[in-house]
């Protein structure tokens, strides 16, 4: 099942004072962002969010699952989905904790063939 828009944004919403947020659809399923790292999925009309020791901490009794087939488990936020400061300062956490991306190298183009 695919996400919707509508629920995309209800979460970028409940989120938007933890910093630059934002999101990127892929696959059906979206990428939420926050200060350009990516802080969590959003799969299934579901939120989870990265794992992370502070963001163990913070929730207490963790829900950990899959976001999809094949993945490693993150954070399965439910109930606390509704309330705007508590999801924010998990963003915030989540967000002081990862790394930043690591920036790839721009491969050389190659010349265009001439035939």
């Amino acid at each position: 099942m695919r996400s919707s828009q509508e629920f995309a944004d209800f979460v970028i919403d409940q989120i938007a004072s933890a910093g630059d947020v934002g999101f990127r659809k892929m696959f059906g399923s979206y990428a939420i962002y926050c200060d350009k790292k990516v802080v969590a999925l959003i799969c299934d009309n579901q939120l989870f969010v990265k794992p992370t020791s502070s963001g163990r901490k913070y929730i207490g009794e963790v829900i950990e699952a899959p976001p999809f087939k094949k993945a490693r488990n993150f954070f399965l936020i439910t109930e606390k989905i509704e309330d705007s400061d508590w999801m924010t300062g998990l963003i915030k956490i989540t967000t002081e904790e990862l790394p930043l991306p690591k920036i790839k190298p721009k491969r050389a183009k190659l010349p265009n063939p001439i035939f």
